[in-house]
């Protein structure tokens, strides 16, 4: 068997065999295979025996010794928490998105899972040479732990909780979504409109109960704080949320419809209602947030209000390559203006109007 046979047999060649076989050296095969600097120009005929040489021996470049000279890995990283032990319908809409953006872009990608956002130096130890920037998807991070992050290695947000030194974050007009869906369900002849809102503390279950707040003051209708109820963005959470209320008010207080804090929680409510015996929509309209494909699959299929998760988890790709190429920023640098996305409304068969006359009982002294 011949040295080349050996090589392709039993291992990946080099760009030493390469030289070898060529008839020169590694440093000359590099410069025409890798595009590696050197000081003299290599002949044509030589070019052609490193490329056929290359070619039988089967040679791939080596990327780690790629990245060594361009220092770019080319891989960029996405770090997530994921809660509540189900599938999470937004991180995948969003994951699709920059999975689209990193191979549009010539990118690789990267998970690197959480338990939770407590720990901000294991987001700095995911930037250890194996990633050139980090996309951080709904982090619950403080301006003071971003203090911690390294400085050689840009980050970009989507929704994240608060603004972030030095880190540019993607979000959508939530506070919008939320007043335009509520004042559709109020067009559709809806005045007892429950909110199935999300934990206290995050921006984005603050943002959609004050869109919610707002939709009824428009139209003159009083706040009832009856008609708040903490869930969750999970699909357990809403169907427990759901449970807990119906056994607090009784069936016979049903509002007329009810607005939940994301699809999942929607999914959730539904869930709890047809366990109930209450039917959608003939008995109650319910409506979501997000547009994911949870919204799309439910029966009855989910009015929502849809957030473009898609295209935000691309844009985040173009982001942070840019951020890349303008060289550290430093996470003392102020938070730079958000990119805000706007959103519309999905509308569906799960909301539609009340029953004429329907009479809704005074809740229980």
């Amino acid at each position: 068997m011949s040295r080349l046979a050996r090589i392709r047999a039993h291992r990946a060649a080099t760009l030493a065999d390469v030289g070898r076989a060529a008839g020169v050296s590694a440093m000359a095969a590099s410069a025409v295979l890798n595009g590696a600097r050197t000081s003299s120009r290599t002949a044509p005929g030589t070019r052609d025996r490193i490329i056929e040489a290359a070619a039988m021996l089967r040679y791939r470049a080596n990327a780690a010794a790629r990245a060594l000279a361009t220092r770019r890995m080319n891989t960029i990283g996405i770090a997530v928490v994921i809660e509540g032990g189900e599938l999470n319908q937004y991180f995948l809409e969003v994951f699709n998105g920059i999975l689209e953006g990193a191979a549009q872009n010539g990118q690789t990608a990267t998970i690197f899972t959480l338990p939770d956002w407590s720990d901000a130096s294991r987001l700095a130890s995911f930037c250890d040479g194996r990633i050139d920037g980090l996309i951080l998807i709904a982090p619950l991070l403080s301006a003071e732990a971003v203090k911690s992050l390294p400085d050689h290695a840009p980050f970009v947000a989507l929704h994240a909780n608060c603004p972030l030194p030095g880190v540019l974050n993607l979000e959508s007009d939530e506070g919008r979504g939320a007043f335009d869906l509520v004042r559709f369900l109020i067009a559709q002849g809806h005045r007892r409109i429950l909110h199935l809102c999300g934990p206290p503390g995050r921006i984005g279950s603050e943002r959609r109960l004050r869109g919610y707040r707002r939709a009824l003051a428009a139209a003159r209708i009083p706040f009832d704080p009856s008609l708040v109820a903490e869930a969750g963005f999970t699909i357990d959470a809403g169907s427990t949320a759901m449970r807990q209320w119906l056994a607090r008010a009784g069936r016979r207080n049903l509002p007329e419809a009810i607005f939940c804090v994301n699809d999942g929680c929607a999914v959730g409510c539904l869930e709890a209602l047809a366990q109930a015996g209450i039917r959608v929509p003939a008995d109650v309209s319910v409506a979501g947030f997000d547009d994911t494909l949870a919204a799309r699959t439910t029966v009855p299929q989910l009015t929502t209000v849809r957030q473009p998760l898609r295209a935000m988890g691309r844009r985040a790709v173009v982001e942070l390559l840019a951020r890349l190429n303008e060289g550290p920023i430093g996470s003392g640098a102020p938070p730079p203006p958000p990119t805000v996305f706007p959103v519309k409304l999905a509308v569906r068969a799960s909301v539609r109007m009340p029953p004429p006359g329907r009479v809704v009982a005074k809740p229980d002294a």
